[in-house]
């Protein structure tokens, strides 16, 4: 479970760390206006939609600007964007998966390129490294929403593959086709989540020193503070000393 912890931490740093709320503010606009224009513009029949919208609401972005980019999906004046996967490896060989939205292909490769380069990796082609995650819907709730067995049991009634709670709160997985269900079912018993996604989940992490964790998180930073990109994720687990001395 250490493994899996430490993923969520990385993971979550950029939540905490991104002070730059506009820019975050528009990463999540256009999330929301991509899976609008993509889907309905009702949240409650487009769970894309809806995941990008809780995440919204999770990072305090006002309910204008959350109105404001589903509308903008609904007109022609909109910007088109291409949604891509990158993946590599960064130092240390650990596998990074980088979801983007970009309206500029060729800016968006030539930026993640160099990215991993500087920081002593390399950008793969599509497929090298996805192997070695799952790709699976989570849904996330705050530790006192219930306790662990009523979480696990409405988990289970509503069809999830798997419960991992701790003093970070209740995750619980579903496969791509249940997902969907899963969190409807659960939201209905327990309210909206802080969380509802679909993720990659690496199917195992790679204990890294100091050293090469350093690099790391500072790929994840850049790739992380890129107009682009959406999400980033890895396989690999650092130090609670590194974390700590990083600001994680």
């Amino acid at each position: 479970m250490a493994g899996h912890s430490q993923f969520k931490n990385i993971m979550h740093r950029k939540g905490r760390q991104d002070a730059q709320k506009s820019k975050l503010f528009g990463k999540l606009a256009r999330e929301i206006t991509v899976a609008a224009k993509l889907g309905t513009p009702d949240p409650n029949m487009n769970p894309r939609l809806r995941a990008a919208i809780i995440a919204a609401r999770q990072e305090n972005m006002p309910k204008d600007n959350i109105e404001r980019a589903v509308k903008k999906a609904l007109g022609s004046e909109g910007e088109n964007y291409d949604e891509i996967r990158y993946e590599g490896y960064g130092p240390g060989g650990v596998a990074v998966i980088v979801e983007a939205l970009t309206d500029n292909r060729n800016r968006a490769a030539s930026d993640i390129r160099s990215f991993f380069t500087k920081s002593g990796g390399n950008l793969g082609e599509t497929g090298s490294v996805s192997f070695m995650f799952d790709r699976t819907g989570i849904v996330e709730y705050d530790r006192g929403v219930a306790s662990d067995d009523a979480v696990l049991d409405a988990a289970i009634e509503a069809g999830a593959d798997d419960v991992i709670s701790g003093e970070n709160g209740h995750e619980i997985y579903a496969s791509t086709e249940g997902y969907r269900d899963v969190a409807k079912a659960l939201e209905a018993r327990f309210g909206e989540p802080r969380k509802a996604a679909l993720i990659w989940k690496p199917q195992n992490t790679v204990a890294v020193d100091d050293e090469t964790g350093e690099k790391l998180l500072k790929l994840m930073d850049l790739l992380n503070e890129h107009d682009d990109v959406q999400n980033v994720y890895a396989n690999f687990e650092v130090s609670d000393a590194l974390m700590a001395k990083m600001g994680g």
